[in-house]
């Protein structure tokens, strides 16, 4: 949870998801931008854009200001959604084809590391 102070001091509590953070950090960016010029910045304000979650294989959920989707098609949002808010064209099109390799292949998103850890070699050389 986050929680910060609203225009009339009182505290304000937002959940503590990415979408808050990234509108934070906007308004941070401005907010030093002003001070440094001077100027006065009006108080910080959470715009809820909306919910998404995935909740399965091609499966998700989704709640933007008042439209329900549900299954595939919440999926296709949270995956546009999602890959909108990435830096870069080239970024994008990376992420799009890694999801559709693991999507295809029914990759695993967990790397686990099954092998013993071997002793580190000595750094001082045999005589």
């Amino acid at each position: 949870m986050v929680r910060v102070r609203g225009a009339d001091g009182a505290a304000v509590v937002l959940p503590g998801v990415a979408p808050v953070a990234m509108q934070q950090g906007r308004y941070a960016a401005k907010l030093i931008r002003a001070r440094m010029h001077g100027r006065a910045t009006p108080p910080f304000r959470y715009r809820d854009k909306g919910n998404l979650a995935t909740i399965g294989r091609a499966a998700a959920v989704a709640d933007i200001k008042g439209l329900k989707l549900t299954g595939f098609i919440a999926w296709i949002t949270w995956l546009v959604v999602h890959l909108w808010y990435l830096i870069g064209f080239q970024n994008r099109i990376l992420v799009l084809i890694r999801w559709s390799f693991s999507f295809a292949t029914h990759g695993r998103g967990a790397r686990l590391i099954t092998e013993p850890e071997r002793p580190a070699p000595s750094m001082h050389p045999r005589r």
